[in-house]
């Protein structure tokens, strides 16, 4: 009892002492003791059993241990005073170099809030001075444009004198360069606000331009006229006066040349004035029509002359002047055109490449001379639009103008002639009209003709293949006709409007042949029946041909590209698949309703074939020749008969289709004639 109380006596110190020193059970407990109270107690009767034993006399070292136990407790704190005190060098820096920023950063703030203060108050002074400032700058800068206002000012009055001074003195060339100079400077001021400074420079440029080139022109002119210039009809000799030739070349070389400098200047007044819409009635070719590209200066003045003839024997009341003979101003202008084409490549082509100008004098001529036309064709093809003749013959002569510019003329294909006069909408509509309707009159005098339906070629097989009908061919050489006519147009939208009115001309015939077949379906055996299944099996076959021209090739492609619905109609993606990769045709669909009603005429023709001989063949099959007691048997004028009836219906239809006529009659007629051959 008394070691138990020593215990408990021991064991009530020892949680006293925890109480009094945490840190002694913390750090027990880093070392392994439980932190819960009763493993605390069993911890602390664990030790005292070790420590003190069972023995009660060594409860005496009871004293000992618990002064043991203080001291360690002592060391204890010690050690975790001094780590709570000190901290890691790397934390301390850190802290300390952050202090010291917070402190530089307060007085940079500060710092910056006085400067700022001060900036502040410094703008406040120096705001009158920089408003003064800025009036001085003002009227320096105004002081300074009106200085280059009239250095400019004083600029063109030089330049202008010094042109007055060089055309006293015929000085030619240096006029030439002042002038370019103005244009030049003229293309300078087009940006700025002067417009009373560049009306003026405009006005004296326009004013010594035109002095320098009506000289010039003039002296141009004297020497074309010793030239025999304008050509009108043709040279039989030589042109250049054998005396003088040699002084007569150099002075057009120069005046060439000089025209030629004067080009710049020249270009930019026509623009100007034509932009501005003030220039009034101009004695210069197609000013009315002005080329993209102006014409060369020299060649202006060559067509003055011809300008003047044309528009006085083509306007106005003169008898040459009439709207039903659109050929004799398209042909008195072909025929100006080759007979100055010598004159322009011996003369004046040498002259333009020693100067290194890369044009063509003849075609020069020939693009200022069509302008002429263009103008002239533009204002009678208006006036023509309600009467039909008229206007189909300014059509057909523009086309054959066109043909003979191309090929005897040799005109570039890059530039334009007459044709796209035709394609303005007003003259498109009216053209594709009259072609439909003089086509269908076409129709309907060709199916009513009394030889439609019999071929020219019937009496010679190795030209009549086909055996077909006049009707077919005439119709077909029809649309042939209006291929040839839109194939020049330069606008492969046009060419397809053209190229549905065929389509839509085809189907009418197709409609036509039709009706007629459905008249003749009753004789299928008759001349007139076949020649229609002819003219159907003609007109299919001239269209696959038309499958595989290049020429309808090229359209389809611009079909497809262009995405026409007139020509596409109702095709699916495929179909214009097929038309973009060359596969199918835009005749297709004709060819098909064609094939159809080629198909039904066959299966007509066979039955009545069949039906001509069964009847035939009735008579030898109920024939024995082996009983006959005549010398020539009965079956034989049966088979004549028969024979006869089939032939007969091989001279209207003979050709491609024969061989196919002659299987199905085979296999058809086996059953029939098959005793024939036993006869």
């Amino acid at each position: 009892m008394a070691a138990t109380a020593a215990v408990q006596r021991t064991m009530n110190k020892q949680t006293d002492l925890t109480e009094l020193n945490p840190v002694y059970t913390t750090t027990e407990a880093s070392e392994g003791v439980p932190a819960d109270s009763g493993d605390l107690q069993d911890y602390v009767v664990d030790f005292l059993q070790k420590e003190v034993g069972s023995d009660l006399k060594s409860l005496k070292t009871v004293g000992d241990l618990l002064a043991k136990l203080r001291e360690e407790n002592n060391v204890l704190e010690k050690q975790v005073l001094t780590e709570s005190s000190s901290m890691p060098p790397k934390v301390s820096a850190a802290l300390s170099a952050a202090e010291n920023a917070q402190c530089s950063l307060e007085d940079l703030l500060q710092r910056e809030q006085l400067i700022s203060n001060m900036l502040h108050q410094h703008l406040q002074g120096a705001e009158p001075w920089m408003d003064s400032l800025g009036q001085t700058l003002n009227q320096v800068n105004t002081i300074e444009r009106h200085m280059k206002y009239l250095q400019c000012l004083q600029h063109i009055e030089e330049l202008s004198a010094a042109v007055q001074q060089c055309l006293m003195t015929s000085s030619v060339w240096e006029a030439i360069r002042a002038i370019d100079s103005m244009a030049v400077l003229d293309a300078g001021l087009n940006q700025s606000g002067c417009s009373h400074l560049q009306d003026f420079l405009q006005k004296t440029l326009h004013f010594w331009h035109k002095i320098i080139k009506d000289r010039l022109a003039s002296d141009f002119e004297k020497v074309l006229t010793q030239l025999h210039w304008p050509i009108i009809s043709p040279p039989t000799q030589s042109l250049t006066p054998t005396g003088n030739s040699h002084e007569i070349t150099s002075q057009l070389e120069l005046l060439v040349i000089q025209l030629l400098a004067l080009q710049t200047s020249d270009d930019l007044i026509s623009q100007r004035t034509l932009a501005s819409g003030q220039g009034g009635p101009s004695t210069q070719p197609g000013s009315s029509n002005t080329p993209s590209t102006p014409l060369c200066l020299p060649i202006q003045i060559m067509l003055l002359p011809l300008s003047r003839r044309f528009r006085y024997h083509f306007y106005g009341n003169r008898q040459t002047n009439s709207l039903s003979k659109p050929e004799w101003y398209l042909t008195q202008v072909l025929m100006w055109m080759g007979n100055s084409s010598t004159f322009m490549e011996e003369k004046i082509q040498p002259i333009l490449d020693r100067a290194g100008v890369t044009i063509s004098a003849r075609v020069e001529l020939c693009r200022g001379l069509l302008s002429l036309v263009q103008e002239k064709v533009a204002s009678d093809a208006s006036k023509l639009l309600y009467d039909d003749a008229l206007f189909c013959h300014l059509v057909e002569e523009v086309l054959q103008f066109e043909k003979e510019l191309r090929s005897n003329q040799s005109y570039p294909a890059v530039l334009p002639g007459l044709l796209h006069l035709l394609l303005e909408d007003t003259i498109l509509q009216k053209w594709l009209t009259i072609e439909k309707k003089m086509a269908v009159e076409k129709m309907d005098a060709m199916l009513s003709a009394e030889g439609a339906w019999s071929s020219q070629y019937k009496d010679i097989s190795d030209m009549d293949e086909l055996k077909a009908p006049d009707c077919a061919e005439t119709f077909m050489t029809l649309l042939q006709v209006i291929t040839e006519r839109y194939r020049a147009l330069p606008c492969p939208s046009a060419q397809l409007k053209f190229l549905e009115l065929q389509r839509e001309l085809v189907d009418d015939f197709r409609i036509r042949l039709t009706q007629v077949m459905k008249e003749e379906s009753r004789c299928p055996l008759g001349a007139r029946y076949c020649a229609i299944l002819n003219a159907v099996n003609y007109i299919s076959t001239i269209l696959g041909d038309w499958g595989d021209n290049v020429f309808f090739l090229q359209l389809q492609q611009a079909a497809v590209s262009l995405g026409e619905e007139a020509v596409l109609g109702g095709l699916g993606v495929m179909e214009v698949g097929r038309l973009a990769s060359l596969e199918g045709s835009l005749f297709e669909g004709l060819l098909a309703l064609l094939d159809r009603l080629k198909g039904d005429m066959m299966g007509r023709l066979m039955d009545g074939i069949m039906r001509e001989i069964t009847e035939k063949a009735k008579p030898y099959r109920q024939d024995r020749p082996h009983k006959a007691k005549r010398k020539e048997p009965v079956a034989t004028s049966h088979v004549a008969c028969i024979l006869g009836s089939f032939f007969s219906i091989t001279r209207v239809w003979i050709g491609s289709r024969f061989s196919a006529v002659v299987d199905k009659l085979s296999s058809s007629t086996t059953g029939i004639v098959l005793p024939l051959s036993f006869t």
